[in-house]
């Protein structure tokens, strides 16, 4: 049995805390500092980085993190591996090696290549190898701006294998990047499903960075140092039963609220599919083990899916929005006004776009004891291929009803403007036998790394939730979230909102109480909307997962919150009937 090996997190997003490496790598032991730089909207961001500056498409601020802590990682023996090569994994790693000739330092740099699809879509397209990932039909569109498959671990295993102090990757899953070092560590087989999905529980917590520290947890006020939250780190035992911790005396807490909070973010059922192992979030078990420790275990694997997930962006074609904002009495009525006298002054009406959509935001309050607090905001929002349909041609129009409608009129947001482009993430599944992860470690040959995970037959039984009975008696009327706390993200253009409780008898009334049919009443936006219902017991929690919220994506979406962070949040300001014994 090997030792645990402690795997850090210095990064969640493309734009996090830039000083997060040095804190990680100073503030306390650690074997390995990881970051997780991409998202679907962060390969979009990195194509348009990169149609500008070619062989740019990668995670600059990366560099510079390395440049920061480079020579004290090699003094301490501390590996660094991140998919913050993004689009151009390989160039990321020459931008390493010069900082590394810059300091005087010789560390072993690897990339991992070989996800990117699009010198071979023609082929892929005509062969229908590419297939939408929800509903399993050829994918025939042809405008892509990128087309990613999701790498597993084991092109950065066999990096680590090399010898390899740094390891750069492309797209890889959020958790491979901890995946990895875990199984080099412990010499894990491709099929030691549990332990796999162990480590890749343990990447899905600490890939967010903060978020397992006290950052966007509902609870926020009963946690300390929010002002300056630490990041998390993951200690993987053989088994892939790890404990979540941060160093000492860095803000923020890591318990088995805030872990479970991020162990529902941006998932599914559970069953939570990767390239290496199906793990099974119904199987996972939290035990608060000391200060700012929890430990995970329990956890169990099955064998993943013979495809590879594929992250792909095409234009979308163009968008534009006006924002008029509605002051004090009837708003209601002035809202209506505006819409018809807009479209009434506009060269196009709605259904001469591809979308249309209108919003009424009710930002306002009722007796305003501020000028701000008596406003509303009407936007409305256009989408077409035709730039110049949806720039100043729509635009414009607001300008005529300036002083020709209601009282106090006036907009956010600057004045008429031009459509602007905007992407459309497809998730999309390939054929894993056919996308072998390419290693090069810099100044040796390309080694080739199979995608293929042998399939095997796997039993799993699912861990028991509490065994209590939800209390009855009287009720009062509060938020939701006296009681419960929320996360929710994003799946693409769906949009996921995890909820949880905080004891036995708080998830057994949870359980009872917030079914589909209630979701919906409490969130009316979704009511038209396909809700899938998956609780989880043993982690006293339930996730649903609403099909379109998002439109096709975070970069086209019309909501205010077009990554859906705040969802969970809406629905634990909503008053319900709650059992007293659950009030504190």
């Amino acid at each position: 049995m090997t030792d645990p090996v402690r795997i850090a997190n210095c990064s969640g997003f493309f734009g996090d805390r830039m000083s997060a490496a040095k804190e990680m790598v100073e503030g306390g032991p650690i074997d390995f500092l990881t970051g997780d730089w991409l998202a679907e909207l962060t390969m979009l961001i990195l194509a348009r980085t990169q149609a500008k500056k070619p062989g740019a498409g990668y995670a600059r601020t990366f560099v510079t993190q390395m440049e920061e802590v480079m020579g004290t990682c090699l003094d301490k023996g501390i590996k660094v591996v991140t998919n913050a090569g993004g689009l151009d994994p390989d160039n990321c790693a020459e931008a390493v090696a010069q900082v590394a000739q810059k300091l005087g330092l010789n560390p072993k740099i690897a990339y991992v290549q070989g996800d990117n699809l699009m010198p071979r879509m023609a082929d892929l397209l005509a062969s229908d190898q590419l297939r939408h990932f929800e509903t399993g039909e050829p994918i025939k569109e042809a405008s892509f701006l990128t087309a990613n498959a999701y790498f597993g671990c084991w092109g950065i295993v066999d990096a680590l294998e090399q010898g390899a102090d740094i390891v750069i990757t492309g797209r890889t899953t959020d958790a491979a990047v901890v995946c990895g070092p875990a199984a080099w560590h412990h010499k894990w087989a491709r099929d030691d499903w549990n332990a796999l999905a162990g480590a890749v529980t343990a990447g899905h917590v600490i890939e967010c960075g903060t978020q397992a520290t006290g950052g966007n947890y509902s609870f926020f006020t009963e946690v300390p140092g929010m002002v300056r939250t630490g990041f998390p780190w993951a200690e993987v035992a053989a088994d892939g039963s790890s404990v979540i911790g941060k160093h000492d005396g860095t803000g923020g807490e890591v318990s088995i609220g805030t872990v479970t909070s991020q162990l529902l973010y941006e998932i599914g059922g559970p069953e939570y599919l990767g390239p290496d192992v199906t793990t099974r979030f119904d199987t996972i078990e939290l035990e608060q083990v000391g200060k700012d420790r929890v430990r995970m275990h329990g956890i169990q694997g099955e064998p993943p899916p013979s495809t590879l997930k594929v992250c792909i962006n095409r234009s979308g074609g163009f968008r534009n929005d006006v924002n008029i904002c509605l002051t004090g009495l009837d708003i209601e009525a002035k809202a209506a006004l505006i819409e018809e006298a807009f479209w009434s002054s506009s060269r196009y009406q709605p259904e001469d776009y591809a979308q249309a959509t209108t919003r009424l935001m009710r930002t306002d309050c009722e007796d305003p004891a501020s000028n701000e607090e008596a406003v509303a905001i009407l936007k409305i929002s256009v989408k077409d291929p035709d730039q110049a349909k949806v720039g100043r041609a729509f635009s414009n129009g607001i300008g005529d009803l300036a002083l020709a409608t209601i009282p106090g009129f006036f907009g956010v947001g600057g004045g008429p403007g031009n459509g602007r482009p905007f992407g459309v993430y497809e998730p999309a599944c390939i054929s894993a036998a056919t996308v072998p992860q390419e290693v090069v470690l810099l100044g040796g040959d390309p080694r080739t790394v199979s995608s293929v995970i042998p399939p095997a037959e796997v039993s799993v039984t699912p861990t028991p939730g509490p065994r209590v009975e939800a209390p009855g008696g009287p009720t009062r009327r509060v938020p939701l979230g006296a009681i419960y706390g929320s996360r929710s993200g994003d799946k693409g253009g769906n949009a996921n909102l995890g909820v949880f409780a905080r004891s036995d008898e708080a998830w057994a009334w949870l359980d009872g109480f917030l079914s589909t049919e209630k979701l919906k009443e409490l969130l009316p936006e979704t009511v038209a909307m396909q809700v899938d219902r998956h609780p989880l017991p043993a982690l006293r929690s339930v996730n649903f997962l609403i099909h379109g919220l998002l439109e096709e994506g975070v970069a086209a979406s019309t909501r205010q919150d077009g990554q859906a962070k705040s969802l969970g949040e809406w629905l634990r300001a909503r008053v319900v009937d709650i059992p007293e014994a659950l009030l504190p």
